[in-house]
């Protein structure tokens, strides 16, 4: 890969994963990436990238958090409650 691209080396990390948050009502609804940063600081989970568009936020985290990550990101958005 790295020739390729015309570089000396290509580094990657299998230890992280990216969590994102995705809908075309966050162009209409402010406070969405502050929820998302917040939720996951209460919980310790270190945003190592964030990346955004006009319909999703994602933040880059270490993978042994994915679990935990996307568990309280759908109770924070209220996606766990029945109907």
């Amino acid at each position: 890969m790295a020739k390729e691209i015309g570089t000396e080396e290509v580094l990657g990390d299998k230890n992280i994963a990216k969590v994102s948050v995705v809908g075309v009502g966050m162009k209409n609804h402010s406070g969405v990436a502050s929820m998302m940063f917040n939720t996951l600081a209460r919980e310790n989970i270190n945003i190592m990238m964030i990346s955004t568009s006009e319909i999703r936020i994602s933040c880059i985290i270490e993978e042994k958090y994915t679990e935990l990550a996307v568990r309280v990101l759908h109770t924070a958005f209220g996606l766990d409650k029945e109907d």
